[in-house]
């Protein structure tokens, strides 16, 4: 009977933690720390440990009875198999008397994380969730922050945001956690009416961090403009602007950049190239797409001059517009009765290194030869 009670123990033990070893050696460890194991399996036939295995009692023979949470947070950090490390840290969960500190569970997410373990991550969150330790901020940011990365487990980073709500545990959201839900929302958004539907999170979230007393910085600031900019709510996202001053932060290329293609999308043209020059006044360079999205509106509303102003400005920044950017420009001048300067500025771009390749630039003469006789 000593020789199948372990075993059957073990049979019944592997099915609810995965994590272990199968070892007999690691049950008889588990069972008894006086009783030698081979008093416990007197057959001298057994198989040997396997090089993962004796590494396995190697780390556990050092942890010697009564062991704390800093003995076990030491240990996974020694660990260069993040295998190991888990086994490590199941084994110890298991133990009378012991239970993981939030710093343990931090280690091991991050281990598991960096490793690439997202299973191991997902059952680590669950225990969080479930209170398997007191959590903090970084921690619970920890697994916000990999439950962003994951589509799937959009949902499971609310919950671990509510987890920080609750009044029965001493973590309060900081300013990391409402970027990172901030930005999560961000990346669901689409085209009207989807985004209006994920703009009602950001409302809910802006008030909440208000309430909580965090306040923002630039980045976060940005965030909200920009959702208010998809959803051309500008006088929304012009309230944030004229907040950044009361929060001690001063906008960027990006502020600028969020508001200026949300005006143009509204076709409030002059405002938005009103942000634009304020933008490239103050030295902030906008990216391709802000370049683009202007360009297109003054080409559509007939401001050629400053179109090509901006377009200029764009190549000597080092970017170059796409095709459709560049037949908005051309098509339009020659709609608007400018066919000889179109020809003009096509071969001034022709000749500039890297305005445009021979291809599109051959596309682009054979257009304007046809919008100027249509009937060839």
């Amino acid at each position: 009977m000593a020789v199948h009670t372990p075993r059957l123990l073990f049979s019944a033990f592997s099915k609810t933690k995965p994590f272990l070893f199968q070892s007999n050696n690691i049950i008889f460890r588990s069972l008894s720390t006086t009783t030698p194991a081979s008093h416990l399996n007197p057959n001298p036939r057994t198989r040997s440990s396997t090089p993962t295995e004796k590494q396995f009692d190697s780390w556990v023979s050092r942890l010697r009875p009564g062991f704390t949470s800093a003995d076990v947070d030491a240990a996974l950090r020694e660990q260069s198999d993040p295998d190991l490390a888990l086994d490590i840290f199941r084994w110890t969960s298991l133990q009378p008397g012991y239970r993981h500190s939030t710093s343990t569970y931090h280690t091991m997410l991050h281990i598991s994380v960096s490793s690439r373990r997202f299973s191991a991550v997902e059952s680590l969150i669950s225990d969080i969730l479930s209170g398997a330790c007191h959590p903090d901020p970084p921690l619970i940011n920890s697994a916000i922050r990999f439950c962003c990365s994951v589509r799937r487990l959009f949902s499971r980073a609310f919950e671990l945001y509510r987890l920080m709500l609750r009044p029965d545990t001493d973590c309060r959201p900081s300013l990391e956690t409402f970027s990172l839900l901030l930005g999560v929302i961000l990346n669901r958004f689409g085209k009207p009416p989807v985004c209006y539907i994920y703009l009602r999170s950001i409302r809910s979230l802006v008030r909440q961090m208000k309430t909580t007393g965090v306040i923002p910085d630039t980045l976060t600031l940005n965030l909200i403009i920009k959702a208010y900019s998809i959803c051309l709510d500008m006088n929304e996202a012009l309230r944030v602007f004229r907040e950044m001053e009361l929060y001690g932060c001063e906008p960027n290329e990006y502020t600028y950049g969020y508001i200026t293609k949300g005006f143009c999308e509204k076709g409030l043209l002059d405002q938005g190239f009103g942000f634009f020059r304020e933008m490239r006044n103050k030295g902030f360079v906008p990216t391709s797409s802000i370049y683009m999205s202007l360009i297109c509106s003054l080409a559509l509303e007939e401001k050629f001059d400053e179109c090509i102003k901006v377009l200029l400005d764009m190549l000597e920044n080092s970017m170059a517009p796409d095709i459709l950017t560049y037949r908005t420009v051309f098509e339009g001048m020659c709609r608007g009765g400018r066919t000889e300067e179109a020809f003009e500025l096509l071969e001034e771009l022709g000749r500039k290194k890297k305005a445009m390749d021979r291809s599109v630039y051959s596309d682009l003469l054979d257009g304007l030869h046809w919008l100027q006789n249509p009937q060839d």
